[in-house]
């Protein structure tokens, strides 16, 4: 809740899901099953060496001894630099999760074009990078020590023979022939307890490993970046959208995303961000919510720089409505919901209803209280970009962000989103981007984006009568529109 959202894009949810899970997966272990054996193990461990010099400390040696040899061969597969290997198996299984996420997600598009799992190399890649690694530590670095562990721990008895072949000749002639035989016996029995111990030594320690990884990967994400919270925060007046002379670059890139870029919305009006694909309208509508910081320049709000606002008082006064909506298998009234969670089922209603979504409400078996994705009640694009725009109304914010609302809709759906719009931003400040040039025609305010500086920026009108960059988008956007496919007569 703390971590700004452009986190969340550099950082896939597998790879999240994978550190987290998993990582909570081998700490469990640790906690619940690891640490009882350990104690176990070290009191067992401690009274063996006491007995193992009680009755005759040489056969207590050469018993011992297996023990150093099984402790070496532990130490040789898991500490010094053969940690770090552990570390970077643990890697490779993060980003084959991760692909393994993003191919799931793929699936549709591998089976239309009827491609295999072969075809996407990310994946394909990821796995034999984590089989590398899997291969190289057991076969690499465990298969010969743990040879020699086995080998000795299991054969702890082999050791006794050539001490009682030295010790028998004085006890015979000492007369404690019976003595040396009742500990040649009891060390040879006790031999076989030390290959349990030590495998319990080393699965202890193979546990406490993993747990460690584990910990480090935890870290990598409870470490994610916080946003900057000011000591003093100040309180935004009004509604006025301000980009002073900002700039910004993606964490990676040499590139700047935006450069000096500055404009003003002002209280009440409606802009919008239109440009080529990669021109910088979806960043720019990200930093005026703290989605990302500005690298250099400010964005004011209510005309106070939204890094001295805190960030509940900045979310209170902005709704964002994004391209790719998400909608919680849950029900239609808590789904809405969520943008007001105190909200009562009138006020959902009623923001329902503003948003132009009573025809899907009537359709649903349940209405309101349906839930999403059950007993096959599924809903298109353009029905859930009408719900999510229902969250926006029902949040009742300021400042409304649309990142191309309309993206997935159908003709009619369009107009339903167009009408639940005008519903939306009346009164409201309203930053749109858009690449379907019709939605911004009666925008107060056009803002031409390109290669992430301002082009140009004016009124529609304005700008198609000044012959830039606009005027020629709207005239290939009209030219797409009225596309169509020829018959075959007409071709003729």
């Amino acid at each position: 809740m703390k971590t700004p959202l452009g986190f969340f894009d550099n950082n896939a949810s597998g790879l999240l899901r994978n550190r987290l899970d998993g990582a909570a997966s081998e700490t469990e272990t640790l906690l619940a099953h690891n640490l009882a054996d350990i104690a176990g193990t070290a009191a067992m461990f401690i009274a063996m060496i006491v007995l193992m010099f009680v009755f005759d400390w040489r056969m207590g040696a050469a018993c011992l001894l297996a023990a150093v040899i099984s402790i070496v061969a532990m130490f040789t597969m898991m500490g010094g630099k053969n940690a770090n290997l552990m570390m970077e198996y643990q890697s490779a299984q993060d980003t084959m999760s991760k692909a393994g996420t993003e191919y799931v997600r793929g699936i549709p598009v591998v089976k239309v074009f009827q491609q295999t799992v072969y075809s996407f190399k990310a994946f394909k890649q990821a796995i034999e990078d984590y089989s590398s690694k899997a291969e190289r530590y057991t076969d690499g670095v465990c298969r010969m020590p743990q040879s020699v562990n086995l080998t000795f721990t299991e054969a702890a008895f082999v050791f006794q023979i050539p001490v009682a072949l030295f010790l028998a000749p004085g006890a015979l002639e000492s007369g404690s022939f019976a003595g040396f035989l009742t500990s040649f016996a009891f060390y040879a029995v006790f031999s076989a307890i030390i290959s349990t111990a030590l495998a319990k030594i080393m699965f202890a320690a193979s546990g406490s490993m993993l747990a460690n990884t584990a910990l480090n990967r935890i870290e990598q994400v409870m470490n994610a970046p916080v946003l900057d919270v000011s000591e003093h925060p100040q309180f935004p007046t009004g509604n006025r959208v301000e980009f002073r002379d900002v700039s910004f670059t993606y964490e990676g890139s040499e590139l700047p995303a935006l450069e000096n870029v500055s404009f003003t919305a002002e209280s009440g009006q409606t802009v919008a961000l239109v440009g080529p694909s990669g021109g910088g309208k979806t960043t720019a509508a990200s930093l005026i919510p703290r989605f990302w910081d500005v690298s250099s320049g400010t964005v004011e709000v209510g005309g106070v720089d939204v890094r001295q606002i805190a960030p509940e008082i900045l979310m209170d006064k902005i709704a964002f409505v994004f391209q790719n909506n998400r909608l919680f298998k849950t029900s239609i009234l808590e789904n809405v919901r969520a943008a007001k969670p105190e909200a009562t089922r009138e006020e959902v209603e009623k923001a329902l209803s503003a948003a132009q979504c009573n025809d899907i409400i009537e359709k649903l078996p349940e209405g309101i209280d349906t839930v999403i994705g059950s007993k096959g009640t599924y809903l298109s694009g353009g029905e859930q970009q009408r719900i999510a725009l229902a969250r926006a109304i029902l949040k009742d914010a300021d400042i409304v962000v649309l990142d191309e609302a309309t993206a997935f809709a159908d003709p009619e759906n369009e107009v339903l989103i167009q009408r639940a719009f005008a519903e939306l931003t009346k009164g409201r400040t309203v930053i749109m981007i858009a690449h379907r040039l019709s939605t911004v025609v009666g925008a107060d305010k056009i803002i031409v984006l390109d290669n992430g500086k301002i082009s140009e920026q004016g009124s529609h009108k304005e700008l198609i009568a000044g012959g830039g960059l606009y005027a020629r988008m709207w005239e290939d956007y009209n030219k797409a529109a009225q596309w169509r496919i020829k018959t075959e007569s007409e071709a003729r």
